[in-house]
């Protein structure tokens, strides 16, 4: 794809001027002091005071919960064997009855899971990267190929399900008949709606195919991506380690306290019951709002590597490769730019967990008025919002090292002055690789089962263990597919910056990312468009 036509970028831009917004004042009264381009290391550090208040967070939570840790009372586990001893008017501990208890489980089964499932993880990565290669490649034939799936698929599924319980007198006697019909129709219906899906866009389709494929391209060319970005993963896995540890230990703050009670006669009595110190609520908020916010920085860590690593990538020189992009990145996220993935962390944790908050409290509030209605409206307006700012901010602060508030507006006035919207890159790619990795994992899971049947005894249970082993491929691959919509995003800002000065920096990429509409109810006519390179 676009070899041998770097010469031909006046057929794409024959005039960058008309690309402005002629009645945008900030625009054309004031321009930015300097062009946007990518800046390279080393760059100046940014938001510092939200990083200094992520770290002192985190510091105070890891020191309160050694606190916590020494400080344990050993009584909290057997507060139950204290009895009052009204002698000593205090709570004493009788002997301890030590019993042991003994669980039974299936070896068989619990082996076969064990095996599968580790067998599963240790073929999703070279299934990860036999999928880039095949969508590098042959991506239309893989498109064209596994659509048609996106319906077979549930729909063999869903027959074959009911099939076998009606032939099945357990499953038989456990589900009648009225029952499995309307789970049958049930899943039709959802097929029939995925069938409209993909019928509704059939006329982006091809489209599609060449985001894929850029986006692949991309990816490939920064393959170490996919080893590095599952280690931050596991990085957090750790850092959340001790901070579970401390959590649990904490609620062995405290003591057996004698607390009177009434009886069922009137009558008053003491009993021992265990009381937890005070500051402990107070350090379980600490900690869950330290591990949530810990969560989201490093989901906006990740999205600054991997638009850092391919915006390096995008505006290398053309025949030459970015050296130490990877590391360049990692160090910025982790560096100068650390407070900006703070700050938007800090952002996307609060949306999150308030968008929660609501929808729990719209789920136990069984009132349906006029003034619910509302309020609901606006929040969800103000959670589009924020997602709305948030969309692009990231991986315009690893592109340019500026901080958030800045390239929030930055990117947002850059996108604007473009006739871009900040809201539609392409969904329907995220849609068809979502497809993809659900058909594959299931072929997969076909494969699974007939293998436990050939060579287990396992009976009903070999379901369990395939669909087990469905789930885990699919998230596997999911994160594949994540990785690949950050590349698809972190290209199309580069492609917003090369079309801001009327540079082209990679001519295969402008030639598919010019096919996306202008603005959100906007089309280009097929006439002006450049052909496509298939």
């Amino acid at each position: 794809m676009g070899s041998g036509i770097g010469e031909s970028q006046p057929s794409i831009y024959p005039d960058p001027a008309p690309l402005l917004l002629p009645s945008s004042s900030s625009a054309t009264s004031e321009p930015y002091p300097s062009p946007i381009s990518f800046v390279p290391s080393p760059r100046p550090f940014r938001d510092l005071p939200l990083a200094s208040l992520f770290l002192l967070l985190s510091l105070s939570t890891l020191s309160l919960g050694l606190f916590a840790l020494f400080r344990r009372n050993p009584d909290a586990t057997r507060a139950d064997l204290f009895y009052f001893d009204p002698s000593t008017s205090s709570c004493v501990l009788s002997d301890p009855r030590l019993s042991s208890s003994h669980f039974s489980s299936s070896s068989s089964f619990v082996k076969d899971l064990t095996l599968t499932l580790v067998a599963t993880f240790l073929l999703a990565a070279p299934i990860a990267l036999a999928l880039l290669w095949i969508l590098r490649r042959y991506t239309k034939q893989v498109v064209y190929a596994a659509v048609p799936f996106f319906v077979l698929t549930p729909a063999l599924l869903n027959a074959y399900w009911f099939a076998a319980c009606t032939l099945a007198e357990g499953c038989r006697a456990a589900f009648p008949l009225a029952y499995r019909v309307l789970v049958l129709v049930f899943v039709f219906v959802l097929v029939a709606i995925i069938l409209w899906i993909v019928v509704a866009n059939w006329s982006r389709v091809e489209l599609t195919i060449h985001i894929v494929r850029v986006a692949a391209a991309a990816l490939a060319e920064n393959l170490a991506l996919l080893a590095v970005l599952p280690l931050l993963g596991l990085g957090l896995l750790v850092y959340f380690a001790p901070i579970v540890v401390f959590l649990v230990f904490a609620t062995w703050n405290g003591e057996v306290v004698a607390r009177e009670r009434e009886g069922a006669r009137g009558e008053r009595h003491y009993a021992c019951v265990w009381k937890q110190d005070a500051w402990v609520p107070a350090y379980f908020a600490l900690a869950i709002i330290t591990m949530v916010w810990s969560a989201a920085t490093m989901v906006e860590a990740k999205v600054y590597v991997i638009s850092g690593t391919i915006a390096q990538w995008y505006f290398a020189k053309e025949g030459t490769r970015p050296t130490k992009s990877l590391r360049s990145s990692l160090r910025n996220a982790f560096g100068p730019s650390f407070g900006t993935i703070c700050f938007s962390g800090m952002v996307m944790g609060a949306v999150r967990f308030v968008r929660a908050v609501v929808d729990s409290a719209n789920q136990e509030n069984e009132t349906r008025g006029f003034v619910n209605l509302v309020l609901k409206c606006c929040a969800n307006f103000l959670f589009l919002a924020f997602d709305f700012v948030n969309k692009f901010t990231i991986n315009f602060a690893a592109i340019t090292g500026e901080a958030y508030c800045s390239a929030a507006r930055t990117s947002y006035d850059l996108l604007k002055r473009n006739l871009l919207s900040a809201v539609f890159v392409e969904t329907v790619s995220t849609r068809v690789l979502i497809g993809i990795i659900f058909v594959l994992s299931a072929f997969y899971a076909i494969v699974v089962c007939a293998i436990l049947k050939a060579v287990s005894a396992l009976g009903v249970k070999m379901y369990l263990v395939a669909a087990l082993a469905w789930l885990l491929l699919m998230v596997v691959l999911g994160y594949f597919v994540h990785v690949l919509d950050n590349v698809v995003d972190t290209v199309y800002v580069c492609y917003a910056i090369d079309r801001d000065k009327g540079e082209v920096n990679k001519q295969d990429v402008h030639e598919v990312y010019v096919q996306l509409p202008l603005s959100r109810n906007h089309r280009p006519p097929l006439s002006s468009r450049s052909p496509l390179i298939v």
